[in-house]
């Protein structure tokens, strides 16, 4: 039995997984390796299983921070589609209005994971509500994200100045944007409660341009099983060590968990240091200017 260490990045955001692993499974499995390699998306009806809502908080983490926004949209009776397909409809044309003004606005283009939530009638025949999460990047007001949840054609002139103007569209059903609220593991308190499980289903899906988790080939025996286990035992578990290994990154999670059969599992969330500013080099260039200013000064007077 050896230890094996896994990580995965998405952007900023890493996580650690060190796990004892046996020969014998080792060679079940032994394949090539050596090379980076994207994680596997999870397919949408396996949403509620632990890895999916995992790939979904490195994805969510990975691509989203301050400024951006989370979108809570729901429909009116009158409103309300009769199928998954009609819904997946109008929520895309929702978020096709949302790129086109982005793009008209001069912003980036539009990113974002989207999360369906259906509920059934009791014979299984009938959509009886239905609600969308979809966290996106900001830069539009969120005024204006919560105005184009409908079917109206919006004249953006007249919607700028004239509010009377903006009361008048109408909603498709109540919509919320807010800002997202961080911490030290991200978002990932809001991307856990949107894939919860549901009582019904749930559909998920996210834009082409976001940056993809990425697992690095595993380190194997990087760690013995004596330094595993007194992390995992420590007061601090295993942080003053972990930090010596990454020192890149700030370690803001450890979770530990034992095994009968095989031992001491340590998983670990991270996020990498901003690079430090050069003070020296930025005081030394700025004495020199105006050690420059003063000679130039001191030249001009003397003609």
């Amino acid at each position: 039995m050896f230890e094996r260490e896994k990580k995965t990045d998405c952007g900023n955001y890493r996580e650690v997984d060190i796990i004892p692993r046996t020969d014998n499974a080792e060679k079940a499995v032994r394949g090539k390796r050596g090379k980076k390699k994207k994680v596997t998306e999870p397919k949408q009806k396996d949403l509620n299983d632990k890895n999916a809502r995992r790939y979904l908080v490195q994805l969510g983490n990975g691509n989203f921070g301050v400024g951006d926004l989370h979108v809570t949209c729901t429909y009116s009776n009158t409103s309300l589609p009769e199928s998954e397909e009609e819904a997946e409809v109008m929520v895309r044309n929702y978020l096709r209005r949302i790129a086109y003004r982005r793009i008209k606005l001069g912003l980036e283009p539009l990113k974002y994971i989207l999360v369906t939530e259906y509920g059934y009638s009791k014979e299984k025949d009938k959509i009886t509500r239905v609600h969308h999460h979809i966290i996106m990047n900001g830069g539009l007001s969120r005024d204006d994200v919560e105005l184009m949840w409908t079917t109206d054609r919006i004249d953006w002139k007249k919607a700028g100045a004239d509010q009377q103007y903006r009361a008048g569209i109408k909603q498709i059903g109540w919509v919320n944007a807010d800002r997202l609220q961080v911490n030290d593991n991200g978002i990932e308190g809001l991307c856990m409660y949107i894939t919860k499980n549901p009582n019904g289903k749930k559909r998920w899906s996210s834009s082409r341009n976001l940056e993809r988790p990425v697992q690095h080939p595993p380190a194997d025996s990087k760690y013995s099983k004596k330094q595993v286990e007194n992390a995992a035992k420590s007061n601090d578990l295993g942080k003053a060590f972990f930090e010596k290994q990454f020192p890149d990154y700030d370690i803001k999670d450890i979770k530990v968990e034992y095994y009968e059969q095989t031992g001491w599992h340590i998983y670990m969330k991270m996020w990498r240091k901003k690079p430090k500013k050069q003070k020296g080099k930025q005081n030394g260039s700025r004495k020199k200017q105006k050690s420059r200013k003063t000679k130039t000064a001191a030249g001009g007077r003397r003609k």
